[in-house]
């Protein structure tokens, strides 16, 4: 019994020596493994090429596709800008109230409110006694005088050859020149009712039923925007109609601003001024002509006209508009848009256009100016970059490559 007992415990120790031994074995395999495997990953994660990337392949097909615009970087003008509020108007320069100078009827309109007319052109004829009868007296006295001119002509040569006293002459040309100057009075009556040159030299000529007729034309070039008569109204010195049309020539316009007294050193005539209206992307560029040098007496502001180019009629008397006035001016060698400016990775770039596509440039900005802003370092003048629609670019570059 002992000794069955004894061999029982020497086999079990054997058993559990050879388990121990072969958990050993198995934890220096793994442990062997893992280290190698631990290597293998820092050698490959060392070995690895950079993520950045700068260069965004695309032809031109491609970028006509997304329709990214490309401008030519070049030097420009940048400005500090005094921003004010103001308020077109016409130019008065360029108003004409069209009145007449005679009593009459309006007998015949020839324009209507919102008609383009040039300058001279017929807008109605008035009809009148009195224009009658001062083209009346201006033939009587054209004849009065041609034939006063004639006699005085015979009688020079009578005088010259001794058949008439030379008394007789001498009355004759003193007829001439009063008869001359009544004719001229005529004339200049005639003018002064409104009638042009060429009208007055044909009315020896004119049928005997329009000498009552009295033209109006168009002092100026520009839009009729008021009309105040109609037909059988009476105009003239006693009636209540003395103005017959308005005419406004808006290919220039004024910008009338409103700048308090602090601000009023910085401002000077020849200033340009970027004119802008909120909710519109159009910007013009005015000119101030007159810095009104007189405070108001309430505000303590003064009044500032600037003139601004209107020639395709793109801007309206009576809109509210911000006006910024460039008070300080300088040139710049880079001047680029605003969109063309991405932020990436923390940085301002923009796209500059290469053989294959587009590369990100890192730039650095200056002072802006409405849509533009100067470029102080990263771009030279003359490099082509991508100005429009550029956040397809950014997104164009965060997308993963094949080596990611």
């Amino acid at each position: 019994m002992t000794s069955k007992l004894y061999r029982f415990g020497i086999f079990a120790l054997v058993f559990a020596a050879g388990v121990a031994v072969a958990t050993l074995a198995q934890r220096g395999q793994g442990g062997a493994g893992k280290s190698a495997g631990s290597v293998a990953a820092k050698t490959e994660t060392k070995l690895a090429p950079s993520s950045s990337k700068t260069d965004i392949p695309m032809d031109d097909e491609r970028i006509q596709a997304a329709e990214i615009g490309l401008s030519e970087t070049g030097p420009g003008t940048v400005a500090k800008r005094l921003v004010v509020p103001g308020i077109l108007i016409p130019d008065s320069d360029r108003v004409a109230r069209v009145t007449v100078k005679l009593a009459g009827t309006v007998s015949e309109l020839r324009k209507n409110i919102g008609d383009e007319v040039k300058r001279g052109d017929l807008l109605g004829i008035i009809e009148s006694r009195e224009v009658a009868e001062a083209r009346s007296e201006y033939l009587a006295s054209k004849l009065s005088d041609e034939l006063q001119q004639e006699l005085t002509g015979r009688d020079k040569g009578l005088s010259e050859g001794r058949a008439i006293p030379e008394q007789q002459y001498i009355k004759s040309r003193s007829a001439a020149a009063q008869s001359h100057m009544r004719f001229d009075i005529a004339r200049q009556k005639l003018l002064a009712l409104g009638l042009e040159e060429a009208e007055v030299g044909a009315t020896p000529n004119a049928p005997e039923g329009t000498l009552r007729l009295q033209a109006v034309r168009a002092p100026i070039s520009g839009r009729v925007v008021e009309r105040k008569v109609e037909i059988g109204t009476a105009v003239g010195r006693d009636s209540q109609s003395p103005e017959l049309f308005v005419l406004v020539d808006l290919s220039k316009v004024w910008v009338e601003m409103t700048v308090s007294s602090n601000d009023l050193a910085n401002v000077r005539e020849g200033q340009s001024v970027r004119i802008s209206v909120a909710g519109d992307a159009a910007v013009g560029t005015a000119k101030v002509r007159f810095v009104n040098p007189v405070l108001d007496k309430e505000t303590r502001s003064a009044r500032v006209v600037a003139e601004l180019d209107n020639a395709d009629r793109t801007w309206r008397p009576g809109a509210f508009v911000t006006a910024a006035i460039a008070v300080d001016e300088r040139e710049v060698p880079v001047v680029i848009p605003i969109t063309a400016i991405q932020t990436v990775a923390g940085r301002k770039a923009v796209f500059v256009r290469t053989a294959d596509g587009f590369r990100k440039r890192d730039v650095v900005l200056g002072q802006r100016d409405g849509t533009s802003i100067e470029a102080t370092s990263g771009l030279k003048a003359g490099e082509r970059i991508a100005s429009s629609n550029t956040f397809s670019l950014k997104a164009e570059l965060s997308k993963p490559t094949d080596e990611d």
